[in-house]
């Protein structure tokens, strides 16, 4: 996705933008998978998708968002609101659970259509404005948040 601005080379965007890249090989298995009809697997990747968003979510709400809303409140409060919708429809697989609602497997498209223009707002315009705006102390804040808030993907070796 987004490698013009330089803001992978910040530890803190390069581990949200992985995340960003298996969420969306993640969501691309849903659409063979809904095509067959096959609910369970799709239930599947959606628990696969919020293990890997768990974490993400967390570092981007109380490390990234609160440090951007002053100077960008509206942008920020509408991903939130984002988030809660694909958390939400999520939540429907939680727990090993095959959603019985014949109306998820479609509610779950649209979200998953949703969250991948939802990566394209984060790394084209909340990374690279954060890379302009954001101080060390801020960015040691981010860290800290990754650190409590871990990672399900493995670190890449150096």
């Amino acid at each position: 996705m987004c490698e013009y601005c330089g803001c992978q080379s910040l530890a803190s965007i390069d581990e949200l933008t992985r995340e960003h890249d298996e969420v969306v090989r993640l969501i691309s298995h849903l659409r063979p998978a809904h095509q067959d009809g096959d609910v369970a697997r799709m239930a599947e990747l959606a628990r696969e998708i919020a293990t890997v968003l768990g974490p993400h979510t967390q570092v981007e709400e109380h490390g990234l968002f609160p440090a951007m809303a002053g100077d960008f409140p509206e942008q920020i409060a509408a991903l939130e609101a984002e988030h809660r919708r694909i958390e939400s429809v999520l939540a429907e697989a939680a727990d090993g659970a095959t959603p019985t609602d014949p109306a998820w497997a479609t509610r779950l498209m649209e979200v998953m259509a949703m969250l991948r223009n939802h990566i394209l707002k984060e790394q084209d315009g909340v990374f690279p404005a954060a890379l302009a705006n954001l101080g060390t102390e801020e960015w040691e804040a981010v860290e800290k948040v990754r650190a409590e808030a871990g990672s399900a993907l493995s670190r890449p070796t150096v």
